[in-house]
């Protein structure tokens, strides 16, 4: 079974020439975290590949993630940040998918200001020119599910995947309520999900019993074709091993086929990793 990781961000330190945007600051996970070190950690925890994802606080950069697929491509495939608010930049769209490592776009609305591109036509264009370049997206929409549910039914042939379950806090015993919107949507064949750094959904530690429910109501509903493991290794609160044996090892309601699904094999079709 091929285990690849269906988020891990990768960035290199703030330098004069190599600024971030102010408000990125407050979300780094740390100074940086270059391929060859991600490698070593993935070796140790038993990782084969991994999704770059360029995070947020480096503003929409792909640079560093580009450049580790390229020389790591049978560790690296990348799901970059395009400025859908910029109209100068919209014709880059018809030809992102040609960029060595490049599978397609991830795109944040987990402040005020980028929420509001849901409703206020900023995102309008974007929807219908992705699908009809067959990019699949990447989306962490925590609180805008109603909004992504209405884009999946009118963009049917639009691939989207909901990063971190459209969770993002501690839940503990308020889990399985604070799940029940991200379920709902399972009803679109064109949205998957990805079960990624759930360990810091609650306060449990190693196995975190809450979360095998979780997992088996995800699983239930979405089916391991549309569940895709991912860490968020930069952030996740338990080691890297713990965070993927939880799925290979604990949850015992999944077979060898749903494992290979979930673990790799899903992920790479959806996004159509070759």
């Amino acid at each position: 079974m091929r285990v690849i990781d269906a988020q891990i961000h990768l960035w290199a330190r703030e330098t004069s020439e190599r600024s971030w945007p102010e408000y990125g600051r407050s979300y780094a996970h740390g100074q940086e975290l270059l391929a060859e070190e991600a490698i070593t950690r993935m070796d140790q925890a038993g990782v084969d590949a991994a999704i770059l994802v360029p995070p947020s606080w480096e503003g929409d950069r792909n640079d560093v993630c580009l450049d580790a697929a390229l020389r790591f491509p049978d560790r690296f495939a990348v799901m970059g940040r395009f400025p859908i608010e910029v109209v100068s930049e919209r014709d880059r769209l018809e030809t992102w998918r040609e960029q060595a490592g490049m599978l397609g776009i991830r795109l944040t609305f987990h402040n005020r200001f980028q929420k509001a591109w849901l409703h206020d036509g900023t995102a309008d264009w974007f929807w219908a020119a992705a699908e009809r370049l067959r990019i699949p997206l990447m989306l962490f929409v925590p609180d805008s599910l109603v909004e992504i549910g209405r884009i999946a039914e009118r963009f049917p042939d639009l691939k989207l995947v909901l990063d971190h379950l459209a969770l993002f806090g501690r839940y503990d015993d308020q889990l399985m309520a604070k799940l029940g919107p991200t379920l709902a949507l399972a009803r679109f064949p064109n949205i998957a999900v990805k079960a990624s750094c759930m360990p810091n959904l609650v306060s449990e530690e190693y196995p975190f019993p809450t979360l095998l429910a979780a997992i088996h109501s995800v699983v239930d509903v979405y089916g391991p074709d549309r569940t895709f493991w991912g860490s968020d290794v930069s952030r996740l609160e338990c080691s890297w091993r713990e965070c993927r044996t939880l799925f290979t090892e604990e949850c015992h309601f999944l077979g060898s086929d749903d494992l290979e699904w979930i673990m790799g094999r899903g992920i790479q079709e959806w996004l159509r990793w070759t």
